[in-house]
C-alpha cells in the first residue's frame, strides 16, 4: 500500500490537477500567514513580558505556557463559537478567514512562549549593558530580537510546522469545503474517513515533503 501511495502522490503532482494544486497552495499560504503575523506578535510580547516586572507575570507566563499545548481542536470550538456569537455579523465562520484566524492563535503561544524562555535565558548580559546605556524599553526589545534571532528563527519554523499540520481548528471553522476552505490535513482526514487511505497517504506524503523542504530551504 505504501508503495502505490508513492505512486498516487507521484501521480497527484505531475497530473497538475487544479483541486489538488488549489488545496496545497492555501494550505501553504495560510499557515505562512498565520506563522508570520503570530511571530511578529508573540516576539515583540514574548520579550516585552520577559524583560517586564508586574503583578501577574507569573500568572501570564502560566497562561501563555498552558496554550501551548492547547489541543487545536478545542481552540476551534472557541473560535467558532466567538464567530457565531459576538461576530455573527461578520459571516466569518467557514471562510479562509477563519482558518486564518484559527491558526494564528493556535500558533501564537508557541512562539512567545519560546521567546519568553530564550529571552529570560540571555537577557541578564543583554540588559545590564543596554542600561548602562540609558536604553529605552523599546530599544532593549530590539537589542533582545537582535541578540536571539537564531532562537525567534526556530521558534518561527516550530509554529510553522504546527500550523502546516493542523487539522482540528480549521476542520471546524473551515468546514472542509470543496474547492474553497479544504486543505491538505483535511483532504486527508476526509479521505481516510471515506476509506480511501491511498489518497489519504499519497497527500500525507506530499504535505511531508512540503514541510521537509521548506525546512531545508528556511534552515
Amino acid at each position: 500500500m505504501i508503495f502505490d501511495s508513492i505512486l498516487k502522490a507521484i501521480e497527484l503532482l505531475v497530473s497538475f490537477n487544479g483541486e489538488i494544486y488549489s488545496i496545497i497552495f492555501l494550505s501553504l499560504l495560510i499557515s505562512i500567514l498565520a506563522t508570520i503575523t503570530a511571530a511578529i506578535i508573540g516576539t515583540f510580547f514574548g520579550i516585552l513580558i520577559s524583560i517586564s516586572d508586574f503583578k501577574f507575570k507569573r500568572l501570564t507566563k502560566k497562561l501563555v505556557f498552558t496554550f501551548m499545548g492547547i489541543p487545536p481542536v478545542v481552540l476551534g470550538l472557541v473560535v467558532l463559537l466567538i464567530l457565531i456569537g459576538p461576530f455573527d455579523n461578520l459571516n466569518l465562520l467557514f471562510t479562509k478567514t477563519a482558518m486564518y484566524i484559527a491558526q494564528t492563535l493556535l500558533v501564537l503561544p508557541i512562539i512567545t512562549g519560546n521567546i519568553i524562555i530564550t529571552s529570560e535565558k540571555t537577557q541578564k548580559k543583554v540588559l545590564e549593558t543596554a542600561t548602562t546605556l540609558g536604553a529605552s524599553k523599546i530599544d532593549k526589545i530590539f537589542l533582545l530580537i537582535i541578540e536571539t534571532k537564531p532562537f525567534i528563527f526556530m521558534s518561527v519554523i516550530l509554529g510553522f510546522s504546527r500550523a502546516l499540520s493542523e487539522v482540528g481548528a480549521v476542520m471546524l471553522v473551515g468546514g472542509n469545503i470543496r474547492g474553497d476552505t479544504r486543505v491538505m490535513t483535511t483532504f486527508i482526514a476526509l479521505n481516510n474517513s471515506m476509506g480511501e487511505y491511498s489518497m489519504s497517504i499519497a497527500m500525507g506524503i506530499i504535505l511531508l515533503s512540503i514541510a521537509f523542504l521548506l525546512h531545508t530551504l528556511l534552515a
